[in-house]
């Protein structure tokens, strides 16, 4: 009679594990999993923290697989493993967005510096009297060149820090063109032979 209660107790226990392990989706870890995405997402992931954030949104489609063939155990490891990634991509992101933000600045000041010079160059030309026809040119690369400067500055007040390096760089790729035309037209005329 005393083993009785011993083995209602350890059938309890055994039914207590496979009912608390196994038997019901875990809805709860999916959904913070679903909510680490999200947040990961708003944190830029997508962008700065791919790989992790992709394999994130993996985990999460594995968790749903699993339930859907009743393996709630499986279910509930990758729901965990995708709350772990998208919680790791957010941080990473984090930090590759600041990376990101101080490389655009730099580029920004950059191009900002190469255009300032190519206007010092400009009025200097047009106060040494340059024939105003010749710096027709040069004038239309500068302000072009500042025009897509301003296109990249609005990238960055974006937060569209990636994007903004390239941007600054392409702005001003045709400066060393306009200051040759300057300094060709600022330059004195031969003097003709008699």
């Amino acid at each position: 009679m005393s083993l009785r209660p011993t083995f209602v107790s350890a059938l309890c226990l055994v039914l207590a594990l496979t009912i608390g392990c196994g038997g019901e989706p875990p809805e709860k870890e999916m959904q913070q999993a679903e909510g680490a995405i999200a947040a990961a997402r708003a944190a830029g992931a997508d962008r700065y923290a791919t790989d992790e954030y992709a394999a994130a949104e993996a985990a999460l489609a594995h968790a749903r697989d699993a339930v859907t063939e009743r393996d709630y155990r499986m279910a509930l490891d990758r729901a965990l493993d995708s709350r772990e990634r998208a919680q790791n991509a957010a941080r990473q992101a984090a930090d590759a967005k600041a990376v990101a933000r101080g490389e655009a600045e730099r580029a920004l000041s950059a191009a900002q510096a190469d255009l300032d010079a190519a206007d010092q160059r400009l009025e200097a030309a047009k106060s040494a009297k340059a024939p105003a026809r010749l710096l027709v040119a040069p004038q239309k690369t500068i302000d072009t060149a500042r025009a897509s400067l301003q296109e990249a500055r609005a990238l960055f007040e974006k937060g569209d820090y990636l994007e903004v390096p390239g941007r600054a760089k392409a702005a001003t790729a045709s400066l060393p063109t306009a200051s040759d035309a300057i300094a060709a037209a600022a330059a004195p005329a031969p003097r003709r032979r008699r």
